[in-house]
């Protein structure tokens, strides 16, 4: 958006906020953090089934984008909304752009694959962060010429925050020191909505948590779970469970953590540019390099697994990390010049 909207001759930007995620801290701080200006649109869908939210988002979208009459709808990442914007967009022969194109988990349970593949079929222009989403689309027949190695969106947002990020007091305000505790994010439905594995991984972090300091914000559908399940006393010796926190004051508490426990997508990605050790309790990734290049381990939900990985990385056995190609802070400037051509 600051980026399109630094060449105004080109562009006449508007934002769109879908409100698939409508809590304070995953939503409306995130723009404050950001330093975003309002959306120009806010849907307002909510939450609902999958059926229910996309289907919301697409009869709110088609009345907006016919009204407005857009040349392109830009769409980002793998949420219900991308799959939605794309449909609505491309069934009303308007452009479509995919930022975070040609990832794959190759794991149809999860709703997110099937929202990436979805929108990329339907894209015009498939702006890709790394080098498995090219291998991902030329294997799906898509034309070559649709598709652009840009790098990482999510980068350019981490880079530009991180300066204000380590200004931020959280660690000091939950009394921790740098490099002395760990954060988990916990929020997949293969990990959170049965109760039997849901309970396995709290007595996971709890037994990681004997090790050393455990930051848990918890997301609103895991402390959900946890209450219906009876489950929300589980915790360890040093687990502090906190409300989701904002952008800003999560990238700090990352930025200085000894290591990551996740099942996000979007943390092996900025943790991977941070350095910082990550253990994802996923069978797979749809962001490889995060491995082949990052610190990035995958364990799944197996307690022997995680623990194994803490440990190497408590008694000093991390593995070596680097950098990917185009994770640089500068994927707006391509993306945006790609467009303007367009």
């Amino acid at each position: 958006m600051r980026e399109m909207r630094r060449h105004q001759d080109a562009f006449d930007t508007k934002l769109v906020h879908t409100g698939q995620h409508y809590d304070r801290n995953l939503s409306q701080l995130l723009f404050e953090d950001l330093g975003m200006a309002e959306p120009d649109f806010n849907l307002g869908v909510g939450s609902g089934s999958h059926a229910e939210q996309t289907a919301r988002v697409m009869v709110a979208l088609e009345t907006l984008i016919l009204a407005e009459r857009p040349d392109i709808v830009v769409v980002f990442g793998d949420v219900n909304s991308t799959m939605a914007g794309a449909i609505v967009a491309a069934k009303l022969s308007v452009k479509v752009a995919h930022v975070e194109s040609g990832l794959r988990s190759f794991d149809r349970t999860m709703p997110e694959e099937i929202n990436r593949i979805v929108t990329d079929h339907l894209s015009d222009y498939l702006f890709v962060s790394e080098p498995s989403g090219l291998e991902n689309l030329r294997h799906e027949g898509l034309p070559d010429e649709k598709v652009h190695f840009a790098g990482n969106i999510m980068i350019d947002s981490l880079i530009s925050t991180l300066r204000v990020a380590k200004q931020s007091d959280v660690v000091e305000r939950l009394g921790l020191a740098p490099r002395q505790y760990g954060v988990v994010t916990l929020h997949r439905p293969s990990n959170v909505d049965d109760p039997e594995t849901l309970g396995s991984v709290l007595d996971t972090l709890a037994a990681v948590s004997a090790r050393t300091t455990v930051v848990f914000p918890c997301h609103p559908r895991t402390r959900h779970n946890m209450e219906k399940f009876g489950l929300n006393r589980r915790g360890g010796p040093s687990m502090i469970l906190t409300e989701p926190l904002g952008y800003i004051d999560f990238s700090r508490l990352t930025f200085d953590a000894r290591f990551v426990l996740t099942d996000s997508g979007g943390i092996q990605e900025e943790t991977t540019y941070l350095k910082v050790p990550c253990i994802t309790m996923r069978d797979n990734t749809e962001r490889p390099v995060t491995v082949t290049v990052g610190s990035n381990v995958m364990t799944g939900n197996d307690p022997a697994r995680i623990l194994g990985a803490v440990n190497d990385i408590l008694d000093g056995r991390k593995k070596p990390a680097g950098i990917p190609e185009l994770w640089d802070g500068h994927t707006a400037e391509r993306i945006v010049e790609i467009l303007r051509r367009a």
